[in-house]
């Protein structure tokens, strides 16, 4: 049963390595993003996933040990997913890796980690039973969802601006803040394939993990620093 989930974004610029001389602008974000960790961990989890967005490749069940990195990114960092020595298991893609480092500043390590990369093309549905498997893994089961709004909000961001942008992620935001998984599940698949939004599909997965749940949320964390939807929210 989910009894607990934190939503962070999961652009590699949260890694201050990566983000080099530009860290100081999602200090506000790392903040809440560790605050939101820091619940999960009181939750006494008895396993924690890792949700994010995920090509072809780094799609699929990530287990513990799995390592990602961030060189495509130019920087020398490797993280590992939990404690675990290394498995044999595919590189994480950026997003675990992201949740991966995250984990490991919040010293999460005595909690048994797994990560999950979820394809953009799934439909809500999809996602949606991946979230109810997710939660019947364990009696307590936590999740780290990772995942951006739309990339979309202003002329400089990675999709340049679209109109559409600021609506869907306040649809998005005011969801996550009100826990209402109901809400997710309506999120526009295509709509937010062109706004370029990562996060609609783990969003959904999260959805379907908090079924029954009666779980309450709150917001953290909402801005576009750089065109693009950031959001850090707590599901408990």
């Amino acid at each position: 049963m989910l009894v607990a989930a934190a939503v962070c974004p999961c652009p590699p610029l949260l890694v201050p390595e990566v983000a080099a001389g530009a860290a100081p602008e999602l200090d506000e974000a790392r903040d809440a993003c560790a605050a939101a960790l820091g619940v999960l961990a009181a939750a006494r989890p008895e396993l924690l996933v890792v949700v994010g967005p995920a090509g072809p490749e780094g799609a699929g069940r990530h287990l513990m040990g799995a390592t990602g990195s961030f060189r495509g990114f130019g920087v020398d960092l490797e993280v590992t997913l939990g404690a675990a020595g290394r498995t044999a298991a595919h590189e994480l893609p950026s997003s675990l890796a992201v949740g991966a480092w995250l984990l490991e500043q919040a010293e999460s390590s005595s909690v048994p980690v797994e990560g999950l990369g979820v394809e953009e093309t799934l439909g809500a549905g999809q996602c949606a039973e991946l979230g109810r498997e997710l939660a019947g893994r364990a009696g307590r089961v936590a999740l780290l969802v990772m995942g951006d709004g739309s990339a979309c909000r202003t002329v400089k961001a990675p999709g340049y601006l679209d109109d559409r942008a600021a609506g869907f992620d306040t649809t998005a935001a005011r969801a996550l803040e009100a826990a209402d998984h109901e809400a997710l599940l309506t999120l526009d698949e295509s709509l937010a394939r062109e706004l370029k939004a990562a996060g609609r599909a783990p969003w959904q997965v999260l959805a379907g993990a908090a079924e029954g749940a009666g779980l309450g949320g709150q917001l953290l964390y909402e801005n576009a620093p750089y065109g693009v939807g950031y959001f850090v929210a707590l599901w408990s």
